[in-house]
C-alpha cells in the first residue's frame, strides 16, 4: 500500500511538458493591443480633464446666474402669483426695476433724508448695526459714488518679511507723532478672505507702492485670488515721470 501512494504522488517539477505545451504563448499582436490599449486611455482621460477645465467655469458661472435669477425673482413672484400671472422671470425684471428706483430715489434729497434717517435707527440697536457698519464699507468700496469710507487707492506693500510684498487698499491717512518729528502714515487693508476678512496694517506713506490700478481692478484681483493679476504693474509715480520726460525729449531733437 505504500507503494502504491508513492507511485500516485508526482512532483510538480516533473510535471508533464505536454501541458505547458498546450498554454499559448504570448503573441505580439496582444502586446501591441495592450499598448494600443494604454495610449487611448491616456488620451481619452487628458481630452475628459480638457473637458471639465474648459466646462467648470462656464457650469460655476451659469449656477449662480441660475441660482441669482431665481433668488431675485423669488421677492416679487408670489406678488405676481396671487393676481394669476405666472411668467418666468418677471419677478427677476421687477426686482431690477426696483433696484433702479431706489438709486434713483437716494440720489435725491428727499431720499437721502430717508435712508439717513434709516441709519441712524439701525445704529441705535445693539447688534444689527455691526453688521450695517461692516456691510456698509464693503459696498462703499465698489460704490461708483466714492466717499470717504471706501478704498482710497490700490497698493502694495513689503509684508511679511522683506523681498515680499502684498496686496491691499489704502482706506485712510493719519499722523504718527513722534519725538524726532511727525510721521505720516497709511492705513492699508489687506485682504486675507478675499474682501471681507482681513488685516489692517500702518504703513509710511513713502514705502507704500501706488500701482497704476483701479479699485475695481484690484477688486477683481483679489476675487480671483490673483489669477486675473496683470503680467507687468508701474508704479503711478514711474508713469508720472515717463509722462513728464517726453515733452523734454521732443525738445532735445527740435
Amino acid at each position: 500500500m505504500a507503494e502504491a501512494k508513492e507511485s500516485t504522488s508526482i512532483p510538480l517539477s516533473q510535471a508533464d511538458p505536454e501541458d505547458e505545451a498546450k498554454s499559448p504563448p504570448s503573441s505580439p499582436n496582444s502586446s501591441t493591443r495592450k499598448a494600443c490599449y494604454a495610449v487611448l486611455q491616456s488620451w481619452v482621460s487628458k481630452k475628459f480633464m480638457t473637458g471639465i477645465v474648459v466646462l467648470f467655469p462656464v457650469a460655476v458661472t451659469f449656477f449662480i446666474t441660475w441660482w441669482f435669477i431665481q433668488f431675485v425673482d423669488g421677492f416679487f413672484s408670489p406678488m405676481y402669483a396671487r393676481l394669476g400671472i405666472d411668467i418666468f422671470g418677471l419677478g427677476f425684471v421687477t426686482s431690477l426695476l426696483f433696484i433702479v428706483l431706489v438709486g434713483i430715489f437716494a440720489s435725491s434729497w428727499m431720499g437721502a433724508t430717508v435712508f439717513w434717517l434709516g441709519e441712524w435707527f439701525i445704529k441705535k440697536m445693539p447688534f444689527m448695526r455691526h453688521i450695517y457698519s461692516a456691510s456698509k464699507q464693503i459696498s462703499a468700496a465698489i460704490s461708483p459714488d466714492q466717499n470717504t469710507t471706501a478704498f482710497k487707492e490700490v497698493a502694495i506693500i513689503r509684508h511679511p518679511r522683506h523681498g515680499e510684498y502684498a496686496f491691499g487698499f489704502i482706506t485712510s491717512s493719519l499722523i504718527l507723532q513722534r519725538d524726532d518729528g511727525d510721521e505720516e502714515l497709511c492705513s492699508v487693508y489687506v485682504p486675507t478672505n478675499h474682501l471681507y476678512i482681513g488685516d489692517i496694517f500702518l504703513v509710511n506713506s513713502e514705502e507704500v507702492i501706488r500701482p497704476n490700478l483701479s479699485i475695481r481692478e484690484g477688486i477683481e484681483i483679489i476675487v480671483s485670488v490673483g489669477m486675473t493679476m496683470p503680467q507687468m504693474i508701474s508704479p503711478i509715480e514711474r508713469i508720472q515721470r515717463q509722462n513728464e520726460r517726453i515733452p523734454l525729449s521732443r525738445i532735445i531733437s527740435l
